[in-house]
């Protein structure tokens, strides 16, 4: 299997199945000298991991991360960055079943047609599992970016249909969004929201639904603010195609939007363009990139997470020789991505934009 590898100067490798021994990955490429405490990386961990929260899966995991390499004295060395989370609550027992069946929504079928094996025991490498190593990642990102003044902010915008306009109702356009959004304290706001209004409803959205035996999508707004302008490698190596690529590489995204996004289809070209002044821009509806390189004004990305595919309810399915099943899916799965994809996605934001930066930087320094 190859496409286990995110970047071209900060690298990500990453391994590890969802019920196996652990996983982990490489962190290549980081500048020797950025201090790095284990414990910020556990932070952006702990707000991902399973366990936590109204409908997330009751899997229990500690996944608490070792440094293996790469780090002295509470600073990077410019050596490879190893790292380790094990797994401590696998009941593969769950997903006996599921050896000769296919999941809808899931990998399982497409898996089995490229591979002709497929670990079958929560999805293995396609497990939304795999994610935490791409925290550790972002969290490593993370303080490359803060070493520069680049800050990455990641919250809910919509869950289950219910979105800023219920809590907002007079909003107007600002930078790039008809939404406006609160972020003081969405760190450790339920669900990440966006605002503290949107929590309430949300919370009998998802009780209305695990009623019914199914699940949720959602929307995750990110915001990179500091990010220099210059960053981004034309025609065909844009910074937001970068952007757009690491996040759908997130198994549950199904969609990415720079900006105003699929709102631009809806207005005038004068609405539309941010008129440029002698202080900067009037606007924001190109979200931070023109060009396929940073502006510097703050990048806005939305992305589209669909429900989770393990529902209660039965599907009609078919074994791997072909013939219709009635599927009942057991084990323990979230009601909704949502909160825990929110970290992920931030970490996918952090990995892009560092390894943008450090790629920058090369190539400034090439040409002088």
């Amino acid at each position: 299997m190859s496409g286990n590898t995110i970047g071209r100067v900060f690298c990500l490798t990453t391994f590890g199945e969802s019920h196996g021994p652990g996983l982990g990955g490489v962190v290549d490429g980081c500048p020797a000298g950025i201090a790095l405490d284990e414990a910020v990386i556990q932070r952006e961990l702990d707000r991902r991991k399973p366990g936590q929260g109204l409908g997330t899966t009751s899997r229990k995991e500690a996944d608490r991360v070792r440094l293996l390499s790469g780090v002295f004295e509470g600073r990077t060395t410019g050596t490879a960055i190893g790292f380790f989370i094990a797994n401590e609550d696998q009941r593969s027992r769950d997903y006996g079943p599921l050896e000769f069946l296919h999941r809808p929504g899931h990998a399982d079928i497409t898996y089995q047609a490229k591979y002709g094996i497929r670990d079958y025991r929560g999805g293995g490498r396609s497990s939304g599992r795999e994610t935490v190593c791409r925290v550790v990642g972002g969290g490593i990102a993370q303080e490359v970016l803060a070493a520069q003044g680049v800050t990455v902010t990641a919250y809910t915008v919509e869950l289950g249909g219910i979105g800023l306009e219920s809590v907002n109702h007079n909003s107007e356009a600002d930078s790039g969004t008809s939404r406006r959004v609160n972020l003081d304290g969405v760190a450790n706001r339920s669900f990440f929201a966006a605002h503290a209004g949107l929590v309430g409803p949300w919370e009998e959205r998802i009780k209305e639904v695990r009623g019914q035996g199914d699940t949720l999508g959602g929307i995750v707004e990110i915001q990179a603010l500091g990010v220099p302008a210059g960053l981004g490698e034309p025609v065909l190596d844009k910074l937001d195609a970068r952007l757009a690529y690491a996040l759908m590489g997130v198994g549950a995204v199904k969609g990415v939007e720079i900006g105003a996004g699929f709102a631009a289809t809806r207005m005038l070209g004068s609405a539309n363009n941010d008129p440029i002044l002698a202080g900067g821009f009037a606007s924001n509806n190109a979200g931070g990139v023109l060009g396929g390189i940073s502006s510097g004004q703050p990048l806005v990305i939305r992305v589209a997470v669909k429900p989770i595919p393990s529902i209660a309810k039965p599907q009609t399915t078919v074994d791997r020789h072909g013939r219709e099943h009635e599927l009942h899916i057991g084990g323990r799965h979230d009601i909704c991505a949502i909160p825990r994809i929110v970290p992920v996605l931030k970490a996918m934001v952090c990995l892009t934009l560092a390894d943008m930066l450090l790629l920058h930087r090369t190539a400034r320094h090439s040409r002088s």
